[in-house]
């Protein structure tokens, strides 16, 4: 379960990224808290989630390609530690007293614009390097590692965050955060990372990012599993902007209460990471992704009926859960289908449709939810991810064959490479990778 860990690379990279992503779950609730504070508006809690989250699926194109023809490795410190010049930057602020009423939120929202356009950079790199660090034969099992480590820090960054939050304030968590972030740039650092061979720029910037699109476009398994991402990221991912409404206004709770709500979820989606972890194959992924979307929209609407704070934490525990095996399948499919060369251009794809969608549904969100108020929302979304995966699994069994044929043409799996994968590529402009 944990033989991604055999690798040194890796264990430095886990090592400071659990740490940091405590901090970094700790200032998302902080700063939802804020904003919720001094403004007591949906819609803002919206936009301030749009602003954070718009320049993922507006530059992710850009930050793929550089992970394509750069160091990975060098791109993930250099973001790493802008994100850290940032959380300083807004723990800064907000300890100085100087955003103090609601005329102060933009500057909440600038600097949520910059993290996202930083982010934009680091989660294409960040996703394309776990395979330098591990190889092809632990790619599965560091994924479901790096899921597990995202939602123990998502279990205990909002319950801190809460505490903090309720005690001393929001600020402390923004510098918190700041230097949360030392943990990773020094374990970074240390790591002995064999410099890749650059791919030769055969093609402009342009055409080398519309040559990523094409191969998604033309590739029909990673197109669907995209589409659903993008679909559930969309109207149900945007309940999370909605949480500070429901531990308000519906459950009647505090910061305290916010914080139970988002580590439930953590609890569920860490649970799941343990049950991924011990996969050491893709096979049956593509039924998984259907039931856990259908699963995931079924517990948003049996949550959104709930008025008490006890049986609500509980019903966030199975959406968790499943929003966990989906995101975490898809990327391991994604990943083995891939070749390489393309691998930063295909995940910055994958960043567009997971985290840049989640802005337009949690401006929407924001917007249905200042109109016909927080639980109706959250169950529309809800059964729109029941209908995008049935939609998905009426398509899906027609795919596996061009799926397994991508796989094993990377080496992912035994057998020969599909001969049909030749001219698919050679269309593209890329080599086939040779199998081993």
């Amino acid at each position: 379960m944990f033989r991604a860990l055999g690798h040194r690379n890796y264990r430095l990279f886990f090592s400071g990224q659990i740490i940091s992503l405590i901090g970094t779950w700790m200032q998302s609730i902080a700063q939802a808290w804020l904003v919720y504070r001094l403004t007591k508006s949906a819609l803002l809690l919206g936009l301030v989630g749009f602003a954070g989250q718009i320049p993922v699926f507006l530059f992710a194109p850009v930050g793929g390609l550089f992970a394509d023809r750069y160091s990975r490795y060098r791109t993930v410190i250099a973001t790493q530690t802008a994100s850290m010049l940032l959380a300083f930057v807004l723990a800064a602020l907000t300890l100085s007293g100087h955003i103090r009423n609601e005329h102060q939120v933009w500057e909440v929202l600038l600097l949520a614009s910059l993290l996202g356009v930083v982010n934009a950079f680091d989660i294409p790199a960040r996703q394309a390097f776990i395979i330098e660090m591990v190889g092809p034969e632990d790619l599965i099992n560091a994924i479901a590692l790096n899921s597990a480590m995202f939602n123990g820090a998502r279990i205990l960054g909002p319950a801190i965050a809460g505490i903090t939050v309720a005690a001393i304030g929001e600020g402390w968590c923004f510098f918190s955060n700041g230097v949360s972030y030392i943990a990773v740039i020094v374990c970074l650092l240390l790591m002995h990372v064999t410099p890749r061979p650059r791919s030769r720029q055969r093609a402009s910037g342009l055409a080398s990012i519309l040559e990523g699109f094409r191969f998604v476009r033309h590739t029909g398994p990673i197109l669907a599993l995209l589409l659903l991402l993008g679909t559930v990221s969309l109207t149900g991912m945007p309940y999370a902007v909605l949480m500070p409404v429901f531990a308000d206004k519906i459950l009647h709770s505090d910061a305290r209460g916010l914080g139970l709500l988002m580590g439930s979820t953590g609890v569920g989606a860490l649970m799941a990471t343990l049950v991924m972890a011990a996969r050491r194959e893709v096979r049956g992924l593509g039924r998984w992704i259907l039931y856990a979307s259908a699963g995931f929209g079924t517990s948003l609407i049996l949550f959104s009926f709930s008025r008490s704070l006890p049986l609500s934490i509980v019903l966030l525990l199975p959406a968790g859960f499943c929003m966990l095996i989906q995101m975490a399948s898809s990327n391991t499919l994604i990943q083995t289908m891939v070749p390489d060369a393309l691998r930063g251009r295909v995940m910055s794809v994958y960043s567009m449709m997971f985290m840049g969608m989640a802005p337009f549904g949690a401006l929407l969100a924001g917007a249905i939810a200042h109109r016909i108020g927080a639980p109706l929302t959250v169950a529309i979304g809800g059964a729109v991810c029941i209908a995008g995966s049935v939609v998905f699994g009426s398509e899906w069994p027609a795919l596996r064959g061009e799926a397994r044929q991508l796989i094993v043409a990377q080496g992912m799996t035994s057998g020969e490479p599909a001969e049909e994968m030749t001219g698919q590529m050679d269309a593209l402009g890329e080599r086939k990778p040779a199998a081993p």
